[in-house]
């Protein structure tokens, strides 16, 4: 039988005394097996270097002798510096320690030392941050040390020496938890083997390659956490099979005031399929800004009310509600299919009213905001819920809205393309269906950098498209001016540029407003009365004015890549050539990058993808509630080839009847136990 490292407390790794159980307890160890997971980040090379071979800037162990007296120079009561000439090799060169005058009297001339830290190669000096005498302990010279996220109640070193201890102690009773096939096949090391590798590397490779294990382990039980809960749950009859009227979907297709893509008409055959199975869907449509997502959403929705049922559409502002519930009305009015609205700026009547009329089932399909949610909203029979800019929302917010329901089918849409590795990540557990083609006759939008210093230029830009009777957006970080940032704001530019053109009509749209006072700014835009809209990010998403053909925006490098993406696909969206111009002054490599990225590619996947690279995934989305995995040691962008192998092991585990019932399997299904996967709770 084995002994389970987790039940056992910290207090029993030699060492461990005092208030360190409760210390560690901060950072979430209170057991041997926590502790043994606690792994570092990155790792200090104490290897000793010659001088010559090393860059201006880099951390450095060097072997030295004291070449003369040290000089300490005092600031104040406590701080301090030391500094001393030294030997390296034939190299006479300045150490410098701050703060360790303590250290004064152990510098005797002709005294052999090891010192660690950053050089300076134009002064020729080393900024020390540790050092160590001969004789004087244990050495970390010529080795590799881990480094751990520690509070400041623990040093590195204590927490190096206890995971050295709690190696030696516990190491040979670490489980294995992958099979013996995985391991063979990719050439990974055993688990007990990877961890003490962690923990003590005897080289850089060593660590490489008991990452290697490890990241593959927690890609490959999360995988295995998806695929089995596809698996148990795929054919499990809790939802509604409905019964479409499949030929009535066909007219509404037809009916269109415009062609549906191949992409489009795929996806479309995707969900209706779904609808008529006795599981609940749970699929995410990806598309491009302007790919055609709502009308594949107002179809799906058509097809559930044809059935008998409800459905639901929650985006994430008023604004986009208000258009949303105007474009279903336009495309169901000929059938009699009653849409409504929920939002929060709803007076107490309406809202009784509305409420009143979804629990009796005379309201078809409701659209709103996160009102949607709240404890007295109730349905008669909801079928479907659309959410849009799923990602905008938090995991809870959207498992409340399928419970409003028995157990409806659900679709989430985005328009931040979400590059393949982080949607079977993230998403592991619904379908994707990716919306790929632009409608046709959308011409590609031209998209400029330019900088602060030519803005008149830019003023002539939005004159010239104006003058032919075109529309303009203009865009800032800010509503109003800020102390701490340099950055245009809102309030300042649309007093500019109703100062540069007197003209036209010149309007400021920003998340402050009052929803009616929001209404009328988009309303008078949408119908050509106002000529330029001065916005924050308020406008980002779905906003569909055709006759806009310009998108600029101030300050850009303060904007993540997919977000700049998306402001750029509220232009092009009529008969026009379109433009976007991005103003800014990047002051990093990032920004630089990013405005290169904008201006090389107008496809959303590609700009998601260096989106990532530039961002990481937990920036990706900009909220934390985005549902994404905590990783310890895989990095969804560099693992991406691994997430990919482990998904497929997964997948193809989980469908051999052998997993569920032979005794090589009972480590991975313990683990699955663990994880409550046999409690028919729905993931999200």
């Amino acid at each position: 039988m084995s002994i389970d490292l987790y039940r056992i407390p910290v207090k029993q790794v030699q060492g461990i005394r005092g208030k360190k159980p409760e210390e560690l307890l901060a950072l979430g160890i209170s057991s041997v097996g926590e502790l043994l997971d606690y792994y570092p980040f990155r790792y200090e090379d104490y290897t000793l270097r010659d001088l010559t071979e090393v860059k201006d800037g880099d951390k450095v162990t060097v072997q030295a002798s004291i070449a003369g007296m040290p000089q300490v120079h005092m600031y104040g009561r406590i701080k301090s510096r030391l500094t001393c000439k030294v030997m390296v090799d034939r190299l006479f060169i300045s150490a410098v320690w701050f703060n360790r005058h303590y250290m004064k009297d152990q510098l005797q001339p002709g005294t052999e030392i090891v010192l660690t830290g950053k050089w300076d190669q134009k002064r020729l000096q080393l900024t020390v941050s540790e050092s160590e005498l001969p004789g004087k302990g244990t050495t970390q010279t010529g080795t590799l040390q881990p480094v751990y996220s520690l509070t400041g109640a623990i040093p590195q070193k204590w927490m190096r020496q206890t995971l050295k201890q709690a190696v030696a102690q516990y190491g040979d009773l670490i489980p294995e938890v992958l099979p013996r096939e995985l391991l063979d096949k990719y050439e990974l090391m055993p688990r007990k083997q990877a961890v003490a590798l962690l923990h003590l590397p005897g080289s850089m490779q060593d660590g490489l390659l008991a990452r290697k294990r490890m990241v593959f382990e927690e890609l490959f039980l999360f995988q295995l956490k998806m695929q089995a809960y596809r698996a148990l749950n795929h054919d499990r009859a809790d939802g509604v099979a409905h019964a479409l009227d499949l030929p009535a979907v066909r007219a509404f297709v037809r009916a269109l005031p415009f062609k549906l893509t191949a992409s489009q008409k795929q996806v479309l055959a995707e969900i209706l399929h779904d609808l008529q199975q006795p599981y609940c869907m749970n699929r995410l449509l990806q598309g491009d800004v302007g790919a055609g997502k709502t009308v594949v959403a107002a179809a799906s929705l058509f097809a559930v009310v044809k059935a008998g049922g409800q459905g639901a559409l929650m985006v994430p502002t008023e604004i986009l509600a208000e258009q949303h519930k105007r474009s279903l009305e336009r495309l169901y009015e000929p059938y009699g299919i009653q849409v409504s609205l929920l939002t929060g700026s709803l007076t107490d009547r309406q809202r009784r009213d509305v409420l009143a009329s979804l629990q009796m089932g005379m309201i078809d399909v409701v659209v709103g905001t996160h009102a949607l949610i709240q404890e007295d909203v109730y349905f008669r029979s909801l079928g479907l819920v659309v959410t849009d800019e799923q990602h905008r929302f938090g995991v809870n917010q959207r498992s409340i809205l399928r419970r409003k329901g028995m157990n409806p089918d659900v679709l989430t849409m985005t328009a931040t393309p979400i590059p393949r590795t982080l949607a079977i990540t993230a998403f592991g557990d619904m379908d994707v269906s990716t919306l790929r083609e632009l409608p046709k006759g959308r011409k590609p939008i031209k998209t400029y950098a330019v900088t602060h210093d030519m803005l008149e230029r830019v003023l002539g830009f939005i004159r010239r498209e104006v003058n032919e009777g075109r529309q303009a957006y203009v865009i800032c970080p800010l509503i109003e001016e800020s102390e701490k940032l340099d950055v245009q704001n809102a309030i300042d530019v649309h007093a500019q540029l109703q100062f540069a053109f007197p003209e036209y009509r010149v309007a400021l749209l920003h998340g402050r407003m009052p929803a009616a006072e929001k209404d009328e700014v988009m309303r008078s835009f949408s119908a050509n009365e106002t000529q330029v809209l001065v916005s924050t990010t308020v406008i980002e998403v779905g906003v569909d004015v055709p006759n806009a053909t310009l998108m600029v925006v101030y300050d850009a490098h303060r904007f993540g890549l997919s977000q700049l993406h998306q402001l750029r696909g509220r232009v092009g969206r009529g008969e026009h050539q379109s433009f976007c111009v991005l103003i800014a002054d990047p002051k990093n490599e990032v920004g630089k990058q990013r405005m290169k990225a904008m201006t090389d590619t107008n496809d959303g996947f590609e700009i998601a993808r260096r989106d990532l690279e530039l961002r990481g995934p937990g920036d990706f989305f900009g909220t934390k509630q985005s549902g994404l995995p905590d990783f310890r040691l895989a990095d969804m962008v560099t693992d991406f080839e691994v997430m990919e192998q482990a998904r497929d092991e997964a997948a193809a585990l989980v469908r051999q009847p052998g997993f569920w019932t032979d005794a090589a399997y009972i480590k991975q299904r313990e683990f699955l136990q663990r994880e409550h996967i046999f409690d028919s709770e729905l993931l999200d």
